[in-house]
């Protein structure tokens, strides 16, 4: 945790991510949902896929930042347009539903083919 600390410090954002999973996790330091927000943030505004996806994961349950279909919506997609597999699913399934995001079968059938 603190190497990644350190990495963090300066800017880089997949030890920006690597620590926020910490933190979302309690491994290393204390369990804080509020900071691993708070640092998968940084690191998705680097455009760094995966942390723009565990964003997600978190604005999605509400966990460390207010629950928000919207902004979960448009998380999954950035991290979906970057490749990610699991993005893409999990964007089809916003679609699917019309959570946050218009229903769009057409959508859901072309990002369920891509993950």
């Amino acid at each position: 945790a603190r190497l990644f600390g350190l990495a963090a410090k300066q800017g880089q954002a997949e030890a920006q991510c690597n620590l926020a999973v910490l933190c979302e996790h309690g491994r290393g330091v204390l369990q804080d949902d509020c900071e691993a927000a708070h640092r998968f943030g940084l690191a998705a505004k680097q455009r760094q896929a995966e942390a723009q996806f565990n964003l997600a994961l978190l604005c999605e349950h509400g966990m460390g930042v207010p629950q928000d279909d919207g902004k979960t919506a448009r998380l999954y997609r950035l991290a979906a347009d970057q490749g990610l597999a699991s993005a893409q699913f999990c964007c089809g399934m916003f679609h699917a539903h019309g959570m946050g995001v218009p229903q769009d079968d057409a959508e859901v059938a072309r990002l369920y083919r891509l993950a």
